[in-house]
């Protein structure tokens, strides 16, 4: 699916993908033609990681991880790559008899497990598998272990032939066989007791035979891809059960399971991810699952574009292996460099490195910085694969996956910070400590505790002799646009009420966007950037701040991104940041108005600012929005070269942090307040 998705013309992908059409044609009309084109372009660029399902060997264990020791062979979802890092209940351990090429088909078994298990069959059932793929296969074999007689119906005579030697009945329509009949003759006339449907197929068909073909009260699980225009008399008349297979099982897309490692009590989800691979594997020490049958070929990692090629190519092929060279784990670190050909510029320009490299760092930061002619040098990512693509596109010198490699260089003068927000502290924390310079993507902190860290690392390391320069990345002060409305302002000593109003847009509350452990929630994670625009258009400190978020309605579960902040300032300035996550995508995202000594200024998503009562002054509008990222990293790039001071004092950094914790934690605290009232 996705070799077709990946080699698909722009037409076709767009064709695939109606959704994604409609939100770039919203973008368009608030953000315009060239910014929209920009970012879709650069999201097609983004690297996806190939594959889930391997076999390796533990070389480290992470702190808090039990079950697992360093040597252990293991099962898991990870990417195809030499090294993967892996969440413990996305692993599960290798009995001593399943050998490694067997093992590596435990994560595409629990697919079909999984949808077997919602299937709920009974000893003596007849079971329908419509699709005879490896999901498939590998399913008519956990089915015939549980005592049903299963029939297979496929497109393929060869895939048929090798259902039929593993122990099921066939059916080939594309021979002129008609799979209502045989599913009738299979069942003796009673109609099957279960179908699943491991197809992959536009069309509606599957389905539609699969409710024809099945009993009174009969069960149907889709664990493939098939149209689903259903017709209600099919499913009414038999009251049918009709059910979709999520993946490996409970605790998929789960949060709290694959990431944070907490498992579901036994007694009451008996089946997670994990211990459906556990029931694979057990099933493939007994013997119960012919694997050798079902590998096409193999082929080492070296070769893997060869094998992908073929996979595009035939259509008959069951399961390509990708086999990895012996290593020597007493050496190995979580690390992989690259060297890329680079003409080393100027001696004096900043050495810079970065960790991170997801959509924003690599679409947008990172080319800004790259064009300030600084000396590119270390590209972290945790998993490689993006920092390989981006450090090579941006002529970094190295990539890589151990942030030791930039911390412990003395060479590199300068790290941007692009992870998630859980670790901007610590990483701004070990930088300052080594002595470098820091550009860190908001948030600062996610908490006080964390910034009061920060600010002690800070004046530990301006005591050393030399002030490091540390800013974040408030880029929405340096925009073009800003810089005029601020100059206009500045003709008046008049305090100023501004409002600012954000269009964000819904994030599922269960995103770790709104974790205020990981991503802080929106408003420390983004709301902090309207906050510092106020601060530095009214040019005053801070003196308070006020936060309400709106009430639960019926389909609002979690509110707190749909909020009003008062910041109020030292010479009676106001700004008001509304804050709503519950608005139309085709409504500009944001949008300022300022109100000052008998003048309105309008800021209108960074393409046009309108004056009333400026003299001289109606409307300035730009071709293309500018956010002022790329002013924004020039200007702190002036700075090292320059020796100059950071754009943004650190006192005002600390005071836009500090004040955008404290608006979201008065909101934490007013829900905790309506929650408990009786």
């Amino acid at each position: 699916m996705l070799l077709d998705f990946g080699r698909a013309s722009l037409l076709n992908k767009a064709r695939q993908q109606p959704d994604k059409v409609r939100a770039v044609l919203d973008k368009v009309s608030t953000d315009g033609l060239q910014t929209t084109i920009d970012a879709v372009k650069s999201k097609l660029k983004q690297p996806l990681t190939m594959g889930y399902s391997n076999v390796g060997v533990v070389l480290e264990v992470g702190r808090g991880v039990e079950g697992f020791a360093v040597g252990d062979r293991v099962v898991s979802n990870g990417a195809h790559a030499e090294v993967v890092c892996v969440p413990k209940n996305l692993c599960a351990k290798i009995p001593d008899g399943v050998p490694d090429d067997a093992a590596a088909f435990t994560v595409v078994g629990s697919i079909g497990l999984q949808g077997i298990r919602l299937l709920q069959p009974q000893l003596g059932d007849c079971v329908v598998v419509i699709g005879l793929g490896l999901i498939g296969l590998m399913s008519v074999q956990l089915l015939i272990a549980q005592g049903c007689r299963v029939l297979g119906i496929d497109l393929d005579a060869d895939k048929l032939a090798l259902a039929t030697k593993l122990g099921a009945a066939a059916c080939n329509p594309s021979a002129g066989e008609d799979p209502l009949d045989a599913a009738a003759a299979f069942s003796r006339g009673r109609g099957v007791d279960g179908v699943l449907i491991a197809a992959s197929s536009k069309s509606s068909d599957p389905v539609s035979q699969a409710a024809k073909m099945s009993r009174q009260r009969g069960r149907i699980v889709l664990v493939g891809a098939t149209g689903l225009t259903l017709t209600r008399d099919d499913f009414y008349q038999k009251e049918l059960t009709f059910q979709v297979s999520c993946s490996y099982g409970p605790g998929r897309y789960d949060s709290s399971y694959e990431l944070k490692g907490q498992d579901y009590p036994i007694g009451f989800v008996r089946w997670t991810e994990q211990r459906n691979f556990e029931a694979v594997l057990d099933m493939l020490a007994e013997g119960r699952i012919d694997i050798e049958s079902m590998i096409s070929d193999r082929f080492e990692i070296s070769k893997a574009a060869i094998a992908y090629d073929r996979l595009a190519e035939d259509r008959k092929l069951m399961a390509l292996l990708l086999e990895y060279p012996a290593r020597d784990t007493s050496t190995d670190r979580f690390v992989a460099f690259r060297s890329v050909p680079t003409t080393q510029p100027d001696a004096v320009a900043p050495v810079v490195a970065c960790i991170g490299s997801g959509n924003y760092a690599s679409r947008i930061l990172l080319p800004a910085f790259a064009r300030t002619g600084v000396r590119l040098k270390t590209i972290v990512s945790s998993g490689g694969v993006s920092s390989a693509v981006t450090g090579a596109r941006l002529d970094f010198e190295n990539s890589a996956t151990d942030t030791a490699s930039v911390f412990d260089d003395d060479e590199i003068d300068t790290v941007v910070i692009a992870t998630r927000p859980d670790t901007h502290a610590r990483f701004v924390i070990d930088a300052l400590d080594k002595g470098k310079n820091v550009f860190v993507e908001k948030p600062l902190a996610l908490n006080l505790s964390e910034l009061d860290d920060v600010e002690k690392s800070y004046r530990r390391a301006a005591s050393n002799g030399q002030e490091p320069r540390l800013l974040v990345g408030f880029n929405r002060r340096f925009a073009p646009l800003v810089v005029k409305l601020e100059t206009l302002l500045r003709t008046s000593s008049e305090p100023m009420a501004l409002i600012y109003t954000c269009n964000a847009g819904a994030i599922p509350a269960g995103s770790w966007i709104q974790d205020p452990k990981i991503g802080g929630g929106r408003i420390v994670g983004e709301a902090c950037h309207f906050i510092d625009l106020a601060r530095f258009l009214c040019a005053q400190p801070i003196v308070g701040v006020e936060s309400v978020g709106m009430g639960a309605g019926d389909k609002l579960v979690d509110t707190r991104d749909v909020a009003t902040i008062i910041v109020k300032f030292e010479n009676g300035s106001i700004a008001t940041v509304h804050y709503y996550a519950n608005g139309h995508a085709k409504f500009p995202k944001e949008r300022i108005e300022v109100f000052q000594a008998g003048r309105v200024l309008c800021l209108n998503n960074f393409r046009s600012l309108t004056a009333f009562g400026v003299p001289g002054f109606k409307t300035v509008k730009s071709w293309k929005q500018n956010k002022g990222q790329q002013e924004c990293a020039a200007g702190f790039v002036d700075a090292l070269q320059k020796g100059n001071s950071s754009p943004i004092a650190f006192s005002e950094l600390i005071d836009v942090s500090k004040v955008s914790i404290e608006a979201a934690n008065l909101m934490r605290n007013e829900k905790t307040d309506q929650d408990s009232t009786p």
